[in-house]
């Protein structure tokens, strides 16, 4: 697999990332596309994105410092 259609998989729709918030605070979302993470600061958590689908499950998500 090349660099750049790796990086295709890996994003995610710009348009999702307007929508989505925080389900605990419900905040809006930074995205970390180095890290494939969407971070909430209120929370401070960072929600994982695998295979370009955010992963909006606090357990899931991790603490950040």
């Amino acid at each position: 697999m090349t660099e750049t259609s790796d990086l295709k998989t890996r994003s995610v729709d710009p348009k999702l990332l307007e929508i989505l918030v925080c389900p605990l605070t419900k905040a809006t979302l930074e995205y970390d596309a180095a890290r494939q993470e969407l971070i909430s600061r209120s929370a401070k958590l960072a929600y994982p994105i695998r295979d370009g689908i955010p992963i909006m499950l606090p357990e899931e998500a991790r603490k950040l410092d």
